[in-house]
């Protein structure tokens, strides 16, 4: 096991720091004293673990032993763990979460994560490649369009997939779907016509938006309630991080005109995270305990949270869909002035998706999302207004950062707000009907542009819809944080009972 051995000497160190020595630890871990000198843990997210004291005629030697085991992302918390373990007693540090987890949560937090890779790459493949495709079968942009509307429509099947989790299980959907979307997105590496490319993607694409349900589904079920936020946060970031490999893969495209399909066979890959999934992930504990079996959707909150996607979705898919095209025509940047653009102004938003959630679970729902929606809001019509560094500015910081903390906000409400027996069901419709906050989106914005309005005019239309869901958050929203899902759900606690 990995050793740290912290030496304070009784001519440097105060009577204090190394009375805090002599008592058990309670930060990122609680300790609990087993004989003299001598600590391992209560509480904690060690699969492994002692402190013991040396103290002689000059100072105390501490050592402290340790294993600790989160699968695929260990690596990075490695060092972070080390030196918290260096510093005294008393401080939780700013990278934990705001519960303490213990070993079985860090691991299926960890699994959940991996498994996001596979989602966040499957889920962008067909948007980053389709002009490329394009290329190779001839077809022009109004295919190009019609193909993406298909499929954006194949979100039927993910209705149908979540469903099954209310019934199969957790478990056995995401393990399935994980498995299923390096496969299917491979398929389509060997379309013989953009028909055929987007046949395969209307079945790939859902089943990778049913498995990135799921494990929103099994995080919020899983960690404790002042922790589902800061664990929804994470899973985004590796989300990003997946659709990030994609576009790393995306020159294999340049290799020559059938280059694309490469790209689409790279999730193979995935397949060693996925098969790893599926031998260490459990079922959900809440879905294995008895519950209410498909209980009525509570119409409130459904209507709550499917109209908070809708409305986000009116200037979201807007924003991100014509973004290229504004740059393009309106302040002439070629590709490589994108992609400096779009890498320095985006890439920070992973600090607000993790604040987001951070803050979500310390200071409440309601208000960090409203902020957030607000500010994106602003900030994405003040991108398509202004020129310069207004606009690099009002991205960066408008819209990557502060916008970003609505994600996880908006992401932990679907699974918190329904009982165990609807909540796939429920997430499934709720997923549906934001495709359709997308589809009119698309449809006004196009007309309005076709018609020499203004970019700028447009998205201030949209961006009504973010400002609404803002209003309704703050006053019509149950806050979440802190409060355990079969208290927000009373036919859960009543069954389970």
């Amino acid at each position: 096991m990995p050793t740290v051995r912290n030496r304070r000497d009784l001519a440097s160190a105060s009577e204090a720091e190394l009375q805090r020595l002599r008592e058990p630890r309670d930060d990122l871990l609680l300790e609990r004293e087993v004989g003299p000198a001598h600590f391992i843990q209560a509480r904690g997210p060690f699969v492994e673990y002692e402190r013991r004291l040396a103290e002689d005629a000059t100072g105390v030697t501490e050592s402290i032993s340790y294993r600790f085991h989160i699968p695929w992302f260990g690596w990075i918390f490695a060092l972070p763990v080390r030196h918290s373990l260096r510093r005294p007693s008393g401080r939780t540090p700013w990278w934990a979460p705001p519960d303490r987890l213990d070993a079985e949560r860090v691991r299926i937090l960890g699994l959940l994560c991996a498994a996001g890779l596979v989602f966040g790459y499957c889920s962008v493949v067909f948007s980053q490649t389709i002009a490329f495709a394009a290329d190779e079968f001839g077809a022009s942009e109004g295919d190009q369009a019609l193909a993406g509307t298909v499929v954006r429509w194949g979100v039927l099947l993910t209705l149908a997939l979540t469903a099954l989790t209310d019934r199969l299980g957790r478990r056995r959907v995401l393990v399935g779907t994980a498995i299923l979307c390096p496969l299917l997105t491979a398929a389509a590496a060997l379309a013989p016509s953009l028909a055929a490319l987007t046949a395969a993607q209307t079945v790939a694409r859902p089943v990778a938006l049913a498995l990135g349900i799921t494990i929103s589904i099994v995080a919020a079920e899983e960690m404790p309630s002042g922790s589902r936020a800061y664990a929804v946060s994470l899973i985004a970031l590796v989300y990003a991080l997946g659709g990030g490999l994609c576009i790393m893969a995306l020159p294999l495209a340049d290799l020559g005109e059938r280059g694309w399909r490469l790209v689409y066979a790279v999730p193979l890959v995935l397949l060693v995270i996925a098969f790893d999934v599926a031998r260490h992930l459990p079922e959900s504990k809440r879905f294995a305990r008895p519950h209410a079996e498909r209980p009525p959707l509570p119409r409130r909150r459904f209507v709550l949270v499917a109209l908070g996607g809708l409305l986000f979705n009116l200037l979201v898919a807007s924003s991100t869909f014509y973004e290229n095209r504004y740059l393009k025509d309106e302040r002439g940047y070629s590709a490589t002035d994108i992609t400096i653009y779009t890498l320095v102004t985006s890439t920070p938003g992973g600090i607000g998706v993790y604040l987001g959630g951070r803050l979500a679970d310390t200071r409440g729902r309601r208000l960090v999302g409203a902020v957030g929606l607000v500010v994106g809001a602003i900030g994405t019509v003040l991108v398509f207004t202004l020129a310069g560094s207004g606009m690099w500015l009002s991205k960066l910081v408008l819209v990557s950062i502060l916008g970003s903390m609505s994600i996880p906000v908006l992401g932990v409400y679907g699974p918190e707000l329904f009982p165990t027996g609807a909540r796939g069901r429920a997430n499934g419709f709720r997923t549906v009907i934001a495709i359709v906050g997308s589809t009119i989106s698309l449809g006004v914005a196009g007309t309005l542009l076709d018609r020499g309005t203004s970019y700028g005019a447009v998205m201030a239309l949209l961006a009504i819809g973010p400002l609404v869901a803002a209003v309704l958050m703050l006053v019509a929203y149950p806050e979440t944080a802190h409060v355990e899902l079969e208290e927000l759900n009373p036919e859960d606690r009543v069954r389970g009972e």
